[in-house]
């Protein structure tokens, strides 16, 4: 794509009420804009960049064999009182419809999810199935002062898991906790498995949590025994690990994802039984599991940036290289045929601006954060090259025009 083409424009300074450090990188360098607190619209830049994520995601839980579908986000009161959360969950949007019926805007889909495959589920031979969709989910929170990273709406990847038994569960659980951290790896984050309260359905839930000096979250890190836990669930003053008895340090982190063994809270508001080999009757145990796209995004932000701005990750980044000319006149023909040739191999943004000087091209390059930078001017074409920056090392190399 030609910067001269893309609509949008990078700004020097963040609007003064965001105070999070994604937020006001992510609208500087175009990547987001905002609409109200909590409320963000993607453009091209950062459109692109939730979209690999989202590909991410979506790759290792087709791996996992879950199904993808889309549920709606407009769900009706009634799945809500049968659940008995219509009233119990207070950051759930709540509308009106035209025939004074009432309904919610998705904050989770368990109550959606259950009975949609109770429709199909009837006998042992129909379990074990997973389904997932990647959707907007909607909260009515109290404190959208975090950017990306604690939005009224979102994107987020939710799971469901029905088994016809715990053991079950356990090893879908199992298989699924090893995806979330391949995922996190895929974006470039080192992401922890936190032990968190479980509520009514287990002893433990698991967050995953990404460490940042700016992190919202805390943990209880143990380096010893690798099992770590949320600041929520750890007794007072209890500042030595409570499964090997080493002392611990407290992490600020930042949270992109959590799992949950259900059991049968949802399965049995909705009656949703089985038929087993010996003809009985038996209740179907769930598990959910939710990553967020946009939270993601965010955590990138927040995890991987510099003085000059973001640094992508080559995997989520809006694209791989950013062609810069600084070529004049003639140069600037060679300079479009070496972005023509790019553009045939991979991905490429090409700052063609001509107007903009040398320094506002590499400010906006740094600011933007593509991993590779290629250089086109007068004096690297008389040596029928392009220079080439990596934006994470610094490391700077001539390299043949013909050899890209």
């Amino acid at each position: 794509m030609r910067q001269t083409v893309l609509f949008t424009k990078t700004r020097k300074n963040a609007p003064k009420d965001e105070v999070s450090v994604n937020a006001q990188l992510l609208i500087r360098a175009g990547f987001i804009d905002k609409v109200s607190a909590g409320v963000y619209t993607y453009l091209p830049l950062g459109l692109s960049v939730l979209r690999n994520i989202q590909q991410i995601v979506r790759e290792e839980m087709d791996a996992l064999g879950a199904q993808e579908i889309l549920m709606p986000a407009l769900t009706p009161k009634e799945l809500w009182t049968q659940t008995g959360r219509w009233d119990a969950i207070d950051v759930l949007f709540k509308i009106h419809g035209r025939d004074d019926k009432e309904y919610a805007l998705g904050w989770s889909h368990e109550e959606v999810a259950t009975p949609l495959v109770q429709k199909f589920v009837k006998s042992y031979k129909d379990l074990p199935v997973a389904v997932y969709q990647i959707q907007d989910k909607f909260r009515d929170e109290p404190r959208a002062k975090s950017g990306l990273l604690r939005g009224r709406e979102f994107s987020m990847k939710d799971m469901y898991s029905f088994h016809a038994n715990e053991e079950d569960v356990e090893s879908f659980y199992a298989r699924a906790q090893e995806a979330y951290l391949r995922v996190y790896t895929r974006c470039g984050l080192d992401a922890l498995v936190a032990e968190a309260s479980g509520g009514v359905f287990s002893k433990y839930s698991h967050e995953f949590q990404v460490p940042t000096p700016n992190g919202e979250d805390e943990i209880y890190f143990c380096a010893s025994c690798g099992r770590h836990q949320n600041k929520e669930i750890v007794q007072k003053d209890e500042t030595s690990c409570p499964h090997c008895g080493a002392p611990r340090e407290v992490k600020k982190t930042i949270e992109v994802g959590n799992i949950f063994k259900l059991k049968t809270r949802f399965t049995d508001a909705f009656d949703f039984v089985y038929t087993d080999r010996d003809g009985g009757e038996k209740p179907v145990v769930m598990g959910c599991y939710g990553i967020g796209p946009s939270r993601v995004m965010g955590a990138i932000a927040e995890a991987h940036h510099d003085d000059a701005g973001l640094i992508w990750p080559e995997s989520v980044a809006p694209f791989r290289v950013h062609l810069v000319s600084l070529a004049k006149d003639e140069d600037a023909a060679r300079a479009d045929e070496i972005y023509r040739a790019l553009a045939e191999k991979t991905d490429v943004l090409y700052d063609d601006r001509p107007d903009a000087s040398a320094g506002e091209k590499f400010a906006d390059s740094d600011l933007i954060g593509i991993p590779k930078r290629m250089i086109v001017s007068a004096k690297t074409l008389k040596q029928g090259s392009v220079e080439i920056k990596d934006r994470l090392t610094g490391d700077v190399q001539m390299v043949k025009i013909e050899e890209l």
